[in-house]
């Protein structure tokens, strides 16, 4: 959808973007229902990205070419990290209605990347119904630190990150971490 033919009132939201061989930093146009209402619509595959700048991952600092707009599939992305935690958008779509949540420290693995961070859940922690329920392809991480597998000194930290649920290899929680034994 261009911004032109558009009947909403968008603002820009600055991202970083992690595909699995680019990092991608740009300005995303968002609605008042933020980059998680962007992200999670079911009616649009793709998202665009304006004044983009790409690295590539194994050379993140070298800028390999700047763009005034780049199209991207959503299904690729690995994850969509902001300096801002209200930049995912209101509380109510990123808690997903609910008033009332317990907070999970988990560990995430996805092809590419490691993440560490906070996640924000109603009630008890539920992998199943996380993964493969409901609507919802980006999962908000809160306080993350991403870091690239190959490429351990490549770290993005988020205040707010949203990861894409159907590249998530593996989750753990934190404080289930086994003790060392001596």
């Amino acid at each position: 959808m261009s911004l032109d033919t558009s009947p909403r009132t968008y603002r820009f939201v600055q991202v970083d973007i992690l595909t699995s061989g680019y990092r991608v930093v740009g300005k995303m146009a968002v609605t008042t229902h933020g980059t998680m209402g962007i992200m999670n619509d079911p009616t649009h595959s793709s998202l665009e990205l304006h004044d983009a700048r790409m690295a590539r991952l194994h050379m993140p600092t070298k800028l390999v070419d700047h763009f005034e707009l780049v199209r991207m599939m959503k299904r690729q992305l690995h994850a969509v990290c902001m300096a801002r935690r209200e930049d995912l958008g209101p509380h109510a779509i990123v808690r997903g209605g609910f008033t009332s949540v317990t907070e999970y420290t988990v560990r995430l693995a996805t092809p590419m990347f490691e993440i560490e961070g906070t996640m924000e859940l109603p009630g008890r922690f539920d992998f199943t119904a996380l993964i493969s329920e409901g609507s919802r392809e980006f999962l908000p991480v809160f306080n993350a630190t991403l870091t690239a597998i190959l490429i351990p000194n490549f770290k993005v930290e988020s205040a707010g990150m949203l990861v894409n649920r159907r590249l998530v290899d593996i989750m753990a929680l934190v404080n289930q971490r086994a003790k060392p034994q001596n």
